[in-house]
């Protein structure tokens, strides 16, 4: 029998269908604005990278995922609600920092593809990451200088680094096989360097790669071992981003570092104190959001 108690109850859900309807709504009509730009957020992850790229054709691209699953929050933060896909994954390089949230996000998202080098490691960290790939089943792709990925709206990403393919091999120094690639829409450019050391640096200006862009993501959190003044003046940014964890142990970024982007009139973002740095392009200019 219909009765008032039962009325208020309908009246109720009717209500919340409408709120639940209204925030679909909303979360559509503000990824149909973000639709328009390229967005490409660092985000802060602690001491570690995690870099999450927005195309215009709504492709969804993850460059590294941080030290813990606190990129998986990040990640929630940055996207909305009901997306639950990441359409491409770069591990530049398989240290504890860019890696182990990466195996989270494999356990929360469906991940279309990944891209890495192939470089072998032996820590119990990476082999969760391929045992996680496998149970997932996710295809992998291997990171070449020379390769051009295509995410439609005319935005690329051109791969400068490694020179060769890594699969199976090993290395003293695993954060010179790290990817370095240059984000591309219109006017505008993204230049992403993982942990990669002067020596890398140094192949890439002497192979006459195109450094040049408008924002850089400094290398090894901006360590001593990275970023030499040549490599800056190649690069030639308006922008530098340095993702790094608050009071960290290792003394990130080194003070030199940041006095060489600011000599030259760098603007210069860091995670540690800015939090999530949010830069947007619409083909012709970048904007930053922090």
């Amino acid at each position: 029998m219909f009765n008032f108690r039962s009325k208020k109850f309908i009246l109720k859900l009717v209500g919340l269908a409408a709120a639940v309807l209204i925030l679909f709504s909303v979360a559509l009509f503000e990824s149909s604005e973000e639709s328009k730009a390229l967005e490409v957020d660092f985000l802060d992850v602690g001491q570690g990278d995690a870099i999450l790229i927005k195309t215009p054709d709504h492709q969804r691209i993850l460059i590294d995922g941080g030290p813990s699953g606190a990129v998986v929050n990040k990640l929630g933060e940055n996207l909305p609600f009901f997306e639950k896909e990441i359409d491409l994954i770069i591990l530049t390089h398989p240290h504890a920092d860019h890696l182990d949230g990466l195996i989270e996000v494999l356990k929360r998202y469906e991940v279309k593809k990944i891209l890495t080098t192939g470089v072998t490691h032996t820590t119990p960290d990476y082999l969760a990451w391929l045992e996680e790939i496998k149970k997932q089943n996710v295809p992998m792709e291997i990171a070449v200088a020379g390769q051009t990925l295509d995410f439609g709206s005319g935005i690329k990403m051109e791969i400068f680094y490694p020179k060769e393919d890594l699969t199976g091999k090993s290395a003293e120094n695993l954060n010179n096989t790290s990817v370095v690639a240059k984000l591309i829409f219109g006017q505008t450019s993204f230049l992403f360097t993982g942990d990669a050391e002067t020596e890398v640096e140094d192949e890439l200006i002497g192979g006459g790669v195109d450094l040049k862009a408008d924002v850089l993501k400094v290398a090894h959190h901006g360590s001593k071992n990275a970023m030499s003044q040549n490599f800056l003046e190649k690069v030639k940014p308006k922008f530098a981003v340095i993702s790094v964890g608050a009071d960290n142990q290792f003394g990130h970024p080194n003070a030199m570092t940041v006095k060489r982007l600011e000599k030259i009139g760098v603007e210069v973002f860091r995670t540690d104190k800015d939090g999530d740095v949010k830069m947007v392009s619409d083909g012709d200019m970048i904007e930053v959001e922090k």
